[in-house]
């Protein structure tokens, strides 16, 4: 009886691995992602508000961050600014370790 190939599983966009949680965790490990989507949790902002509210990042990563979080459906631009989309903010409702962790690194 001749064995079938295993069927290749698509990749995850920005995933070494293709499994969705590894990528999440590489995007959300880069530097100032996390923190942008902290400040995005409650309301839009202008990209002039993020760069006050990460008065440190540069404008290119902070550009480079959020197109990446564009891409991956956590952030969408709107009338108002940038946004967290429905996945966003459920990812911050339902995981509630990473809810502590953008909290305690948003206060350093």
């Amino acid at each position: 009886m001749a064995q079938q190939a295993p069927t290749a599983r698509p990749g995850v966009r920005g995933s070494r691995t293709g499994r969705p949680i590894m990528a999440l965790l590489d995007l959300l490990g880069r530097r100032w992602t996390l923190r942008i989507v902290w400040e995005l949790r409650e309301s839009a902002l202008t990209s002039r508000a993020l760069r006050t509210a990460c008065d440190e990042a540069s404008p290119t990563i902070l550009q480079t961050r959020l197109t990446e979080l564009r891409e991956s459906g956590f952030v969408e631009l709107t009338e108002d600014g940038y946004s967290l989309t429905a996945l966003g903010r459920e990812l911050f409702q339902t995981f509630t370790p990473l809810n502590r962790f953008a909290e305690r690194w948003s206060k350093l």
